[in-house]
């Protein structure tokens, strides 16, 4: 049995010092675009792996054609994420984007357009159907997925990503230690906290800069069938709460997005209104992880 004691230490809110973000700001606010791929078909026996809720409960077997879900997360590629990208270019702030491998070789347009707009890109496996956890005692060949993935990113984009996120956020014990081994400086997999803390590793500190899975576009229009309305609301809820507690202790918001999901026309306004609703307060840090990280490293002794 794994003890999580060690990975990082529990240190509850309490035990803590006031967490300070640079220039006074309250909330570090990040919005991530998941930038990933699935393929037409694939080679297994049973049925069809969405990597993902699935646009069709009837699921084909895996190696025939299913363009029902394919085409359906194929609208994010072709018409979903650059309406995304307009409606960030309009608000003027930054994205960070986490990218599958494959999609620098199938797709390579969306990734340098976002590379060009200086945002943060983040390693999130080559395929999103594939799972660290299927490598959990194959550390070489984790390592191998890990490292093709960055490659594929910097060749790309010529920015070596510093971050990584695991499909579906299913990593192993050994992930944050070949992410440091590899040169990263932060792990997104752990989703425990709201300030960022050190993740132990034989090759020395990971930062954990928590992703979501509860303020994001799937659980919120897919799992829980939420109007753009109410995305809204949970989102301004989330944002109000966490502004408030920054005024003592700073805290991360993190929001979740996929471009054939908040991409349709009909929920583009959610994420709209909210990016304009957050750009009203002083006290935001529009930051990427790797800034949050690299500020954390140098000073986390004044925090934990």
């Amino acid at each position: 049995m794994q003890d999580t004691a060690a990975l990082y230490d529990f240190v509850p809110m309490p035990e803590r010092k006031p967490l300070k973000w640079p220039n006074g700001k309250r909330l570090a606010l990040m919005i991530t675009l998941n930038l990933e791929y699935w393929e037409l078909t694939q080679d297994h026996d049973g049925p069809y792996f969405p990597g993902g809720p699935s646009i069709n409960e009837r699921l084909l077997p895996a190696r025939i054609p299913d363009f029902n879900n394919h085409s359906w997360r194929e609208y994010g590629h072709r018409v979903g994420i650059w309406r995304i990208y307009d409606v960030f270019d309009d608000a003027k702030v930054p994205a960070s984007c986490t990218v599958n491998g494959i999609l620098c070789e199938r797709h390579p347009q969306i990734v340098t357009a976002a590379a060009k707009r200086g945002w943060e890109l983040i390693a999130h496996n080559y395929i999103q159907t594939e799972f660290m956890v299927n490598y959990r005692d194959d550390r070489a060949k984790e390592r191998d997925v890990i490292k093709r993935v960055v490659d594929l990113i910097e060749k790309t984009t010529g920015k070596r990503p510093k971050g990584w996120l695991s499909s579906s956020l299913r990593c192993t014990v050994n992930t944050s230690g070949i992410c440091k081994e590899l040169g990263l400086t932060y792990h997104c997999d752990y989703m425990n906290d709201e300030q960022p803390y050190l993740v132990k590793t034989a090759h020395g500190p990971l930062v954990s800069i928590p992703y979501t899975q509860e303020a994001n576009d799937i659980g919120m229009f897919l799992r829980r069938n939420l109007t753009a309305d109410e995305a809204f609301g949970l989102w301004k809820d989330e944002f109000d709460e966490l502004y408030r507690a920054g005024e003592k202790s700073g805290r991360i918001m993190s929001i979740g997005l996929h471009p054939h999901i908040v991409g349709r026309a009909f929920r583009i306004r959610a994420i709209r209104e909210f990016i304009d609703y957050a750009k009203t307060f002083d006290g935001v840090w529009w930051a990427t992880r790797e800034e949050i990280a690299d500020w954390y490293l140098a000073n986390h002794k004044t925090h934990i």
